[in-house]
């Protein structure tokens, strides 16, 4: 098994089941626990950005979430696009090409609390215009894929 197949099969065991141990990750992609290990550690250098718990917001009381599209002056661009990833309730924030500069994803506890969040960056000289678009069904949200692997 090629050391880049090991690598794909360790993530892909780790996307199925991120708190399995190094017994259990050795078991599935059927190599020793300290090649795991050995392989663990480059990855968490190299590849992995971090294990973390997936949060159900709807079940913490986040009912709505919404997709903000922000056209900003040029030059403010990064300032903005900063200042929106600060903000607790932006999951993700991006810098796009097309007719708006920032897509940001935003979790709210209600339209109120969105509307907020709004209207104090539309304040904001630099934010040319918003284009907001509330979430009616999160089809997928958060995914991961699996790695293609050699069989």
């Amino acid at each position: 098994m090629a050391y880049e197949d090991l690598d794909r099969r360790l993530l892909n065991a780790l996307l199925a089941d991120g708190r399995a141990s190094q017994r259990s990750l050795a078991e599935a992609v059927d190599v020793s626990v300290t090649a795991v290990s050995n392989h663990l550690d480059d990855l968490e250098e190299e590849t992995i950005a971090g294990y973390e718990p997936r949060l159900d917001y709807d079940a913490l009381g986040y009912d709505v979430t919404a997709v903000i599209q922000l056209r900003v002056r040029g030059d403010a661009l990064p300032a903005i696009a900063d200042r929106l990833a600060e903000e607790p309730q932006m999951v993700s924030v991006y810098e796009v090409t097309g007719d708006h500069d920032v897509v940001a994803v935003g979790k709210f506890v209600d339209t109120d609390d969105m509307n907020r969040q709004i209207k104090d960056l539309l304040t904001d000289p630099a934010v040319e215009a918003t284009n907001t678009s509330v979430v009616l069904n999160a089809v997928s949200e958060n995914e991961q894929f699996e790695l293609p692997v050699e069989d």
